[in-house]
C-alpha cells in the first residue's frame, strides 16, 4: 500500500525520517505526522517551534498548534499556549474532543496541565538573549517582526489510505501578546481529507489566512488537479489579487499531498521542504517562484552546510 510524508522546512528531516519509520511498519498517519512534529518541537536549535521558540514582546513563548484527522473531519488547536513542550500532541488529544477542541492562552494551558502534558520552560537562553537584543532596538524604532514565520507542517498517508495534517509554531518573533496567525486555524494552517489529500501553509499567517489556502488546495484536488497544479494555481492567483486589492502580500509557502502520494509545493519565495514515500527515500528539496510556477530541485551541499551553519548562530 502507498504511504507517503511531506513536511516544511529543512528542520523538519529528522522527524521525517522517524514518520517513515512509523509508516513503513504499518503505524497510524496520525502518530507519525506527531511524532514528525514532535521531533522539531524538541530541538531548540529551531528558534520558530517548540522549545527554544523565540518569544512574544514581553518574552513569553507562547505556542500555536493545530492537527486534523483526514478520515473523521476532526480537528484539534491550542492558541498562544505557554510552557508546553509538545504543543501538537495536545492539539491531537482535543481533536477527540465534539467540542471544546480550540483552546486557547490560560484555558489551553491549563487543559494541558490537567491531561499531563509535558511543562517545561521554553525560553532557552539563547531565545532570551535574542529578545533581549530586539528589544533594546525597538525602543527607538517601530516593531517589526522576526522575518522568518517558518511554521512546521506536515502530512502523513498511511497504508491504509488515512490522511492527517498537523502543525506547531511560536509564531513571529516579538509578536503582540496573544497574536495568533493561520497555524492553528483549519482551512488556512492545514486541511485533511482522506477522500482526496491534504495541505498545509507557512509563512505571514495573517496573509494566509486572508486565502483559506489550504482548504482551497484540497478542493482543487477534488476537481481532479494534482498536486502541484493545485499548489500552484491556489497560491499565484491569490498572491496577484492580494497585491491588487490589499497592496502586499507576505511570504507563503504551501505543501499538498494526494491519495496516489504524489506532492505538490508552491512559494513567493525560497522555502526549503522534506518528502518521503514508499518508493522515495528521505530528501529534502529546495522550491522557488518563477512567473506563476514553482520550481523544484534538490538542496545542494554547499546550501545545507550554510543552512547548519546559521542555525548555530545566535540570533541577532
Amino acid at each position: 500500500m502507498i504511504w507517503a510524508t511531506i513536511s516544511t522546512w529543512r528542520m523538519s528531516f529528522d522527524g521525517l525520517q522517524k514518520a517513515s519509520d512509523l509508516l513503513e511498519n504499518r503505524q497510524s498517519a496520525a502518530s507519525a505526522v506527531e511524532k514528525l512534529i514532535n521531533a522539531v518541537e524538541d530541538n531548540p536549535a529551531y528558534q520558530s517551534v517548540g522549545y527554544g521558540g523565540l518569544p512574544n514582546e514581553d518574552g513569553i513563548v507562547q505556542m500555536d498548534a493545530g492537527f486534523m484527522d483526514g478520515d473523521s473531519l476532526a480537528q484539534g488547536s491550542v492558541a498562544a499556549i505557554e510552557n508546553v513542550k509538545h504543543a501538537v500532541s495536545v492539539a491531537r488529544q482535543l481533536s477527540q474532543n465534539k467540542t471544546s477542541s480550540f483552546l486557547v492562552g490560560a484555558g489551553a494551558t491549563k487543559y494541558a496541565q490537567r491531561n499531563g502534558f509535558e511543562f517545561v520552560n521554553m525560553l532557552t537562553p539563547k531565545a532570551k538573549e535574542a529578545w533581549q537584543s530586539r528589544k533594546e532596538e525597538q525602543i527607538q524604532q517601530e516593531l517589526k517582526p522576526y522575518d522568518g514565520h517558518d511554521t512546521v507542517g506536515a502530512i502523513t498517508l498511511d497504508q491504509n489510505g488515512s490522511f492527517c495534517a498537523a502543525t506547531s509554531t511560536s509564531g513571529l518573533f516579538m509578536k503582540k501578546d496573544g497574536r495568533i496567525g493561520d497555524s492553528p486555524l483549519s482551512g488556512s494552517g492545514f486541511y485533511a481529507d482522506s477522500q482526496v489529500g491534504a495541505a498545509t501553509a507557512t509563512g505571514l499567517g495573517e496573509d494566509i489566512m486572508k486565502g483559506c489556502l489550504s482548504y482551497e488546495i484540497v478542493r482543487k484536488m477534488a476537481e481532479g488537479k494534482d498536486p502541484q497544479t493545485a499548489c500552484d494555481e491556489a497560491l499565484f492567483s491569490f498572491v496577484a489579487n492580494l497585491e491588487n486589492r490589499y497592496g502586499s502580500a507576505g511570504a507563503i509557502s504551501l505543501i499538498a499531498l494526494n491519495k496516489k502520494g504524489e506532492w505538490g509545493v508552491a512559494t513567493n519565495v525560497q522555502f526549503a521542504f522534506c518528502v518521503v514515500s514508499e518508493q522515495e527515500k528521505p530528501q529534502v528539496y529546495l522550491a522557488q517562484p518563477k512567473a506563476d510556477k514553482t520550481t523544484i530541485f534538490p538542496f545542494t551541499q554547499e546550501w545545507l552546510d550554510n543552512y547548519e551553519r546559521e542555525m548555530n548562530m545566535t540570533v541577532d
